[in-house]
């Protein structure tokens, strides 16, 4: 018997020093460079802290600036690992497997079509599954409409816009430059009907469930869209299809940076492991519709077959090819209208970051995420500054065959801002409605407020709210992206993005720069 006991007490310390006991706390942080749609693992992760002792920091960025801060390094000076839907695209680069330590998949979920039932009915889609060949059909008829994601910002657009490539090019091989060419007309028509682009899956859901009548549907995760039929926000749920010839699927591979310490490696370990358990599996999918990467572990009844997968790019340079002729040739051209504060306040350093950020987006950032950030073929730019009233605007068309003379335009005339006099906020913005229209169906139309001070002349919000709400519906439905900069009243412009639909973007804590690259997204 003491040898039994004995033995027994060998193998409680073998197990509480190797982690496999279920009580067993590792300790340390592990903080995470991640997407940001994994915001929604915040109570799987704070019960991690309680279960295990690893605390998990979550840094969000979008996927191309993700990319870019592993490839330059950036990455791993602040943080121990990287979180994101996919390491597809970060593979194809030089020198990315060498910045990367041991990946886990957590989870998974296709990118997927939901639409609305009647539209699915009337299609023929909640009987059988179409081919994404018959979706870009109804799509460039005028059948179908939808929102998705910008492929520059987000996976899940850039998921979509690589399967829809893929399947329509018929080859099952990867892409290349030839293959985007041929089917380039017919991706052109599938984009005709994307009537909505966000920087974020999340906030893509909030709009849509926000204005439901804007679209017919929604391109996205297949976790987002079953999220968003949960939350009966709709006024009937979406109708999910998986197309026959198959998806892109995010696998959420958990991935060590090779510069982590010991530490965090340990930290590592234990949250993978802690992750695959089937419980927190189970956790997992019932909290964020996400599927098991566990095999043990049964999907729940709410998802559909999994689609095939279909393949993606081999080379970087034909992912950038296709990146590329999405923002220059295939979507919707956009039409945004920038309301900029030059009162007496924006003078010195804060002109100068505003000239900065103009001045990037016209070409001058050459960094992987900037060059698809510039401002693109066929867009429609205005400049509104504004102080005590609104001045006079400078609109700009970037023309397909040669935009490098109007960015030079638009260059010119954001050097050639001055700053003086008051602010008048809700005159700019009101001006800036009337110089977007009412939206056009051939533009994405957004407006960009940004303001460094509080509002200390013509109307107030009150009026402003008042004004908004008279105006017809299709120009209400313009989204004012704000831009919290220097003394900006935060509530003010946190509730005119919320009455309008858009989303307030922060530039006190980080550059000017970041944030209107950030923007790019949504426009």
């Amino acid at each position: 018997m003491r040898r039994s006991a004995a033995a027994l007490c060998v193998l409680l310390l073998a197990a509480a020093c190797n982690g496999s006991g279920s009580g067993t706390k590792s300790g340390g942080t592990l903080r995470i460079l991640a997407g940001s749609e994994l915001a929604d693992l915040r109570p799987v992760l704070d019960r991690a802290e309680k279960d295990i002792g690893v605390t998990v920091k979550l840094d969000y960025a979008g996927t191309l600036t993700g990319v870019q801060r592993v490839l330059d390094g950036s990455a791993a000076r602040d943080h121990d690992a990287i979180w994101f839907s996919s390491n597809s695209y970060l593979a194809l680069h030089q020198g990315a497997q060498a910045r990367l330590g041991p990946s886990v998949d957590i989870m998974s979920s296709p990118v997927l079509l939901g639409v609305r039932a009647p539209v699915a009915h009337r299609l023929g889609w909640d009987r059988t599954r179409p081919t994404w060949s018959a979706i870009a059909a109804a799509a460039a008829a005028g059948k179908l409409s939808y929102g998705m994601t910008s492929p520059v910002s987000s996976n899940s657009g850039f998921s979509a816009l690589v399967g829809v490539a893929a399947a329509l090019s018929g080859t099952g091989a990867a892409l290349d430059r030839p293959t985007i060419d041929r089917v380039a007309p017919r991706l052109r028509g599938f984009f005709s009907a994307q009537h909505l682009t966000s920087g974020s899956s999340g906030w893509l859901s909030d709009a849509y469930a926000a204005d439901p009548g804007r679209a017919d549907g929604l391109i996205n995760y297949e976790s987002v869209l079953l999220s968003l039929n949960a939350s009966r926000r709709l006024p009937e749920p979406l109708t999910l299809v998986y197309p026959a010839d198959g998806a892109v699927t995010a696998h959420y591979p958990l991935t060590r940076l090779a510069p982590a310490s010991h530490v965090a490696g340990d930290a590592f370990r234990a949250l993978t492991g802690y992750l695959r358990r089937p419980d927190v599996q189970r956790r997992i999918m019932t909290l964020t519709h996400r599927r098991p990467s566990l095999p043990s572990v049964r999907p729940s009844a709410e998802f559909g077959a999994p689609p095939p997968e279909l393949p993606f790019p081999n080379r970087a340079d034909a992912a950038d090819a296709l990146i590329d002729a999405y923002v220059n040739r295939l979507r919707r051209p956009a039409r945004t209208v920038y309301a900029l504060d030059v009162s007496e306040s924006m003078r010195g350093p804060r002109l100068a970051a505003l000239k900065t950020a103009l001045t990037a987006l016209t070409g001058a950032d050459a960094s992987l995420a900037g060059r698809f950030q510039r401002f693109h073929d066929r867009e429609e730019i205005t400049l509104l500054p504004f102080s005590s009233t609104p001045q006079a605007p400078s609109s700009f068309v970037l023309p397909p065959a040669s935009p490098e003379p109007e960015l030079a335009r638009i260059r010119a005339a954001a050097q050639g801002l001055a700053a003086a006099g008051g602010t008048a906020i809700y005159d700019a913005l009101e001006q800036a409605y009337a110089l977007a229209g009412t939206g056009s169906a051939d533009r994405i139309t957004s407006i960009v407020l940004m303001s460094d001070g509080e509002v200390n002349g013509g109307a107030t919000l009150e009026a402003f709210r008042a004004w908004y709400a008279r105006q017809p519906a299709e120009a209400r439905r313009i989204p004012v992206f704000t831009v919290l900069f220097g003394e900006s009243r935060v509530s003010e412009m946190n509730e005119v993005a919320a009455l309008t639909h858009g989303k307030v973007f922060d530039a006190r804590l980080q550059s000017l720069s970041a944030v209107f690259g950030e923007i790019r997204g949504y426009q």
